[in-house]
């Protein structure tokens, strides 16, 4: 398992998230994603491996992504009159398909070498 990929996986499962929300506003949600991921990135790389070790839960692997949620800024979509509470909902499903896609890769990852 490559946390590379896992990243990959995440920023595709992301993208169209936003995609199939905000259809009409593409290239600003498509910013606000990337924007996140790479705020994100170290602490993404470093917990996933947590993660895929063994050295964390799937619930310490929950909590730790949430406590991302600061840095879902989404300034791009908010600019471009997207509500706060639209925005507050997006939040919520960004984090929890960050959290979603890594479990399920390493989940399966690792039922695949028992």
């Amino acid at each position: 398992m490559d946390v590379k990929d896992i990243l990959k996986e995440i920023k595709g499962n992301l993208l169209s998230l936003v995609g199939e929300k905000f259809e009409d506003l593409k290239s600003e949600s498509k910013k606000d994603v990337q924007d996140f991921l790479d705020a994100s990135k170290e602490k993404l790389e470093r917990w996933t491996l947590f993660l895929a070790s063994g050295a964390i839960t799937a619930d310490e692997y929950k909590w730790l992504i949430e406590s991302q949620k600061d840095l879902v800024v989404l300034k791009g979509l908010y600019t471009a009159g997207v509500s706060k509470i639209k925005l507050g909902h997006l939040k919520n499903s960004i984090l929890n398909t960050v959290v979603n896609t890594a479990l399920g890769i390493v989940l399966n990852d690792n039922s695949a070498d028992a």
